[in-house]
């Protein structure tokens, strides 16, 4: 029974005496009945993050997946839910060859674009048969089978129907097969129409505008030197405005002696009549004279009304479109003119055009863009927004890309006003980032800028500039700052410069950040984005 003593013993020795405090009893659990918020979580956004570099999907079977790539002179209108856009004949390889012409995509957020392909098979019969028709009067043979370019087509919603005004270049010459001897064959303007732009289905409705000759000079040439035009204007780059008083006006031309405006038959779409010279427009943009100099380096006008400012805006290509080009705006209070700079210089003489709104450019750890111009200017009557669309190139030997030039991709910006009534476009390409308040917490850090001067086919690149909480600024700048955040007005060292917020295309990994967009007395973009 030893074992059971043992047991027993053991087991008082557990239990508490009587004399011996016991332990308390727990607290009762308190419940708050009122529902734990989960912590809030931080925001994210998923932007674009397709390639810049799209040539491993530029064939034609991979038109699916373009998005924007393979973007030339484009044009931008809305219909329904989606906005259209149509272009030039241009891809990277000339994938696009062979597959018809003025191809389309469509997009509901101006980020994510569908390819719809091509809006004309062939070239209308009417321009063989007027070319033709001409040289017959010239006493030249006719050509038997010509060939075309397929340019910069102009797309805008008059009443219920859609036009679009596009450019046919004759690729022959008018005489011989040496370009050096003799100028090229008239280009021509048609138009087509569409009431459905889902349906991509065109009815052609002939020619609109073609060059004509105003006696000054023959179409000989002296030799490959010899730029002094044979056209009064060039027959291509067609841009359509409806004025508030409902007249209807096509906006044309390009180098040669400079940019006209024909008033429209609004029944037509088409001049009233083309029997003099006179009937095909006047001058109102140049570069320089024409008495002086035909060959004029300037095209791809857009002429835009703005009710906010009371202003007709006309927006210029400047110098070639592989590397140099840049973007001009001046503006008048008459669709006619005189269209005039920032800096009152009238250009509708011939002035040099300021402001600058986009040059050739490259932010850090980017390769940038060159060939930045020949832009659409639209808006969208819903938001209020508006937008500046166009092609931009990427440079010459980027490492890796064959042929890294004719990468060739579309561009939508946002483009604010001043309050002066100068227009300037977003740094950053548009992604749909999510518009929040500014403050100047915000503004606070380290910031890339650009102040750019106009350099022919130089890039001009960024420098880091600090923007320290006592509105100073430090790094490669010195000065002031300050911010009105109702209207998101940065102040740079006096410039009024508008601030968005922005999708960090140039990042290795893509992020949301802000950017401003500033316009120097003179005229000279200042763009920046937040490091």
């Amino acid at each position: 029974m030893l074992w059971a003593f043992g047991l027993l013993l053991v087991l008082g020795m557990q239990s508490c005496s009587k004399d011996e405090p016991s332990a308390p009893d727990p607290e009762p659990e308190v419940i708050d009945p009122t529902p734990t918020e989960p912590e809030e979580e931080e925001e994210t956004f998923d932007g674009p993050t397709y390639a810049d570099d799209y040539t491993p999907l530029a064939a034609w079977s991979n038109r699916d997946s373009w998005n924007l790539a393979n973007v030339h002179d484009p044009t931008v209108v809305k219909q329904g839910n989606y906005y259209y856009m149509y272009q030039t004949d241009a891809s990277y390889g000339n994938a696009h060859e062979g597959n018809g012409h003025f191809h389309g995509r469509r997009s509901k957020d101006l980020v994510n674009w569908e390819y719809l392909g091509a809006t004309m098979q062939n070239a209308p019969t009417w321009v063989k048969g007027s070319l033709n028709t001409n040289r017959v009067k010239m006493g030249l043979p006719e050509i038997e089978n010509p060939s075309y370019g397929y340019w910069a087509p102009c797309v805008r919603q008059v009443g219920g129907v859609y036009r679009m005004y596009y450019s046919l270049v004759v690729h022959e010459l008018i005489e011989g097969d040496d370009d050096c001897t003799s100028w090229g064959e008239r280009p021509y303007i048609g138009m087509m129409e569409t009431t459905d732009l889902a349906s991509n289905v065109w009815e052609d409705k002939g020619m609109v505008v073609t060059a004509i000759p105003d006696g000054v000079e023959d179409y000989y040439r002296d030799d490959c030197g010899d730029w002094s035009s044979y056209y009064k204007f060039n027959g291509i780059d067609p841009s359509f405005i409806e004025t508030p008083e409902g007249e209807q006006w096509l906006i044309y031309g390009s180098w040669m002696t400079g940019i006209a405006a024909v008033q429209l038959d609004p029944t037509t779409g088409k001049p009233f009549q083309l029997e003099t010279e006179q009937d095909y427009g006047i001058r109102i943009a140049g570069r320089g004279s024409p008495a002086v100099n035909r060959w004029q380096a300037l095209e791809g006008a857009e002429v835009i009304y703005n009710e906010d400012t009371g202003y007709y805006y006309l927006f210029l290509a400047y110098d070639e479109l592989s590397k140099a080009y840049n973007t001009r705006v001046a503006r008048s209070t008459s669709i006619l003119g005189p269209y005039v700079g920032i800096n009152g210089a009238n250009v509708s003489q011939g002035a040099e055009c300021w402001p600058m709104l986009t040059h050739p450019y490259a932010f850090k750890d980017h390769t940038g863009w060159v060939g930045f111009s020949h832009c659409a200017i639209f808006k969208d009557d819903l938001s209020g927004k508006w937008y500046y669309a166009s092609q931009a190139r990427l440079p010459e030997g980027v490492p890796g890309i064959n042929v890294s030039n004719a990468v060739m991709m579309g561009h939508v910006r946002e483009l604010e006003w001043t309050s002066d009534g100068w227009p300037v476009v977003a740094p950053e390409r548009y992604a749909a980032v999510p518009e929040t308040e500014i403050t100047e917490a915000d503004i606070v850090g380290s910031w890339q800028q650009i102040t750019m001067e106009y350099q022919y086919q130089v890039q001009q690149t960024a420098q880091n500039v600090t923007f320290n909480a006592d509105g100073t600024l430090g790094g490669a700048m010195s000065g002031s700052w300050s911010l009105e955040s109702a209207t998101k007005t940065l102040m740079v060292n006096g410039i009024e410069c508008k601030l968005l917020d922005a999708w960090d295309w140039e990042a290795s990994t893509r992020k949301v950040t802000l950017s401003y967009s500033g316009l120097t007395d003179l005229g000279r973009p200042v763009w920046a984005k937040k490091n």
